[in-house]
């Protein structure tokens, strides 16, 4: 069986001696148009007033939108935002744009463009710094304890609107709605905080079982990054939902929980399909933004080793132009034992940490064969075996492999969530 996967902004190709099944998305593209589905959304918002309703010509407005790591469509529904906000006699001088780059580094020109699209140059654009106390803002403390803290132009601002995509979570459920603000617009401090709780309470007792992706209900991360949100001004949260090939598939605009719900009842019913448990798979992130680096691209591998028995065999596919992501990431690997590492994080608890925490517990359960820019010893330090292309890494996996092994082939890693319960 032949196999060519997405890598980058290229592709590999591999030949499996025996036959594999692909899990693929359910996908069925829109009646209406990108820009249409966008239009209908914000004229009838889920749980809020339209747009010519609820703001003022005087109005000085921010809108919220990713970084480069989360392609969104927002080239497309950022024009049309801000178009909705001239009828409203919002100029673009009043209009400004901040990137919620929650922990990430600070984008170029080129990713500016790339996320403005035909607004770049026409209106203000701002990246976030959860470290410049000068930027940030102090709103309290939640019920739960979290310090909350934000970017100093949500609070100044007449209106706000926080805009992203939806897709499965690996410990929040799901991306999107909240996450724009907290963690995307907030302090680090506020950022660590709403994310601790991702482990149980008590000490070396691992993650806490309902943070895991695609659950909201019981899910102490999700809910401590919601009541944070709702102390920030959110007058408009709009969300896409996307195909693998970046097209957009649903539009939801209105109430911050209100439209984030109705857009994970979508990525449910469109990214889940089913499967019985496997012997090998072979899983690529999507490629580009999804693999650009390692704390992106291990999301595809959380959600794709659910498909894999204990013990199984993961072929990896994950370029990562960009490297971990994070200064910081690949230091935690100075943490060999789980038990240790746990405890160092439950001490000084870091996201990019956790991360990594949760990539050496796979490769810990899985024997985990990596295609990627890290070579052997980074790879074997993260856990996982070096393979120089997906055909090696195919010739490499037979040795642990029956003759005939149950195998899954996750083209798009990144947004499919495999559910167990059919036959290959």
């Amino acid at each position: 069986m032949q196999i060519e996967l997405k890598y980058g902004h290229a592709t590999q190709r591999g030949e499996l001696p025996f036959e594999a099944v692909e899990l693929q998305p359910q996908i069925a593209l829109p009646k209406f148009s990108a820009d249409e589905l966008i239009r209908k959304a914000l004229d009838a918002p889920i749980g809020a007033p339209p747009m010519n309703e609820s703001f003022d010509k005087d109005d000085q407005v921010v809108i919220v939108t990713s970084d480069i790591t989360r392609y969104t469509g927002s080239e497309i529904y950022l024009p049309i935002l801000v178009e909705q906000l001239n009828r409203c006699g919002i100029a673009d001088s009043q209009i400004s744009i901040l990137i919620a780059l929650g922990i990430h580094r600070p984008q170029s020109e080129a990713e500016y463009r790339k996320i403005l699209g035909p607004l770049y140059g026409r209106v203000a654009v701002f990246d976030h710094d959860c470290d410049d106390e000068e930027q940030l803002v102090e709103l309290g403390v939640t019920a739960g304890g979290i310090p909350v803290s934000v970017n100093r132009r949500l609070v100044e601002a007449d209106r706000v609107i926080v805009s992203g995509t939806v897709g499965f979570h690996y410990f929040a459920g799901f991306g999107g709605g909240r996450k724009g603000l907290v963690p995307g617009v907030a302090a680090r401090k506020t950022c660590m905080a709403s994310h601790f709780s991702v482990f149980n309470s008590a000490p070396l007792t691992g993650k806490h079982p309902q943070a895991v992706p695609g659950i909201l209900d019981s899910n102490p991360v999700h809910h401590n990054l919601l009541e944070a949100a709702r102390m920030v001004r959110c007058d408009l949260l709009l969300n896409t939902v996307l195909s693998p090939q970046k097209e957009i598939l649903g539009v939801y605009a209105g109430e911050l929980e209100q439209a984030h719900l109705a857009a994970c009842a979508q990525v449910r019913e469109l990214y889940q399909p089913t499967t019985e448990l496997a012997d090998l798979a072979i899983i690529s992130s999507g490629g580009e933004p999804k693999d650009m680096n390692l704390i992106q691209a291990q999301k595809a591998l959380d959600y794709g080793c659910r498909a894999v028995r204990e013990g199984g065999t993961i072929i990896f596919l994950a370029a990562c132009r960009d490297g971990f992501g994070n200064e910081h990431f690949y230091s935690w690997f100075d943490y060999q034992d789980l038990d240790d590492f746990e405890e160092a994080l439950r001490e000084n608890y870091q996201i990019n940490g956790q991360t990594a925490h949760s990539l050496l517990s796979k490769a810990r359960r899985f024997r985990v064969l990596l295609v990627s820019s890290f070579d052997a010893v980074i790879s074997e330090r993260m856990g996982m075996e070096k393979a120089a292309d997906l055909q090696q890494a195919i010739e490499m996996s037979l040795s642990e492999l029956p003759t005939q092994p149950k195998t899954v082939v996750i083209p798009d890693g990144g947004l499919v969530l495999p559910k167990i319960g059919g036959n290959l």
